[in-house]
């Protein structure tokens, strides 16, 4: 797949060289994630490993990497709420799989801010190199929605069970110098050196023998099939979170930029 890179719906992709790109590309939406951007992500994530690349790179265009699920769609779900919630993930998580199962190793270059289930794509790295101007919030109990796409499962996993817990429940804006303390990303560097800092690792991995590095990742990874069974309890929770009134309440209060007025229905 050299030449050219492919675009879908604010995706973009190539292998070249043995190395695998996809970047996030709808800086005018924070590169949100709805239906058509799942699509696309799930287009490319699939079309990267097929074209087996020894190093798979992904990032995004713009100063925030990803802030979650697109909200103002959720907001004009009206009847369709849940639906609209949920449909991203029917395309979405058999991508997400096949990439966290990647054998090669996997560079997650998080420029900027990353919020709901951009925690997903951005922690899910084997190496995660992120910016100085870095905030990590979780947002979904701000808006009385739950975890998807992996976020709890990847966030508890690098930053441990309870923070995670507390991040998630409090869902504060977390900054980069405590983001790298807690173990959320491996290493800081200011915006204009990033890329030439993913470039230098994603070098340092080509040298070494791909099946070793396939190796690796088998013997230290956790098992697959328990993250399977987490990405479809995380749907579940979320299906039961968007039948609330609350979830509406707190989406509603986003888009109207208000403090949420929660019942507990």
């Amino acid at each position: 797949m050299a030449g050219a890179p492919l675009r879908e719906h604010g995706v973009e992709w190539q292998t070249d060289a043995g190395i695998g790109r996809i970047v996030l590309d709808r800086p005018e939406r924070a590169n949100a994630i709805d239906r058509d951007s799942a699509a696309g992500l799930a287009r490319a994530i699939f079309e990267v490993l097929d074209a087996a690349p020894r190093v798979i790179v992904l990032g995004a265009r713009g100063p925030i990497f990803c802030a979650g699920g697109d909200i103002r769609v959720f907001a004009g779900g009206g009847g369709d709420f849940e639906h609209v919630i949920l449909d991203p993930l029917t395309n979405l998580l058999p991508a997400y799989r096949k990439l966290a199962e990647a054998p090669c190793p996997v560079v997650c270059v998080v420029n900027g801010p990353v919020g709901g289930a951009g925690l997903g794509l951005a922690l899910l790295g084997d190496f995660v190199l992120a910016s100085t101007t870095l905030k990590l919030r979780t947002g979904y109990a701000a808006i009385g929605l739950s975890p998807d796409v992996g976020a709890s499962w990847y966030l508890a996993r690098r930053v441990g069970e309870v923070r995670a817990r507390q991040w998630l429940m409090l869902s504060e804006a977390i900054g980069a110098q405590a983001c790298l303390a807690a173990g959320a990303v491996d290493a800081l560097h200011e915006p204009e050196a990033l890329d030439a800092a993913a470039d230098a690792l994603v070098a340092q991995l080509l040298a070494r023998a791909p099946a070793s590095l396939a190796a690796v990742k088998r013997l230290t990874a956790a098992d697959h099939r328990a993250l399977v069974e987490h990405l479809e309890l995380e749907r579940e929770l979320l299906r039961a979170c968007a039948k609330t009134l609350d979830a509406r309440e707190g989406v509603r209060a986003f888009v109207e930029k208000r403090p949420p007025r929660f019942s507990g229905k």
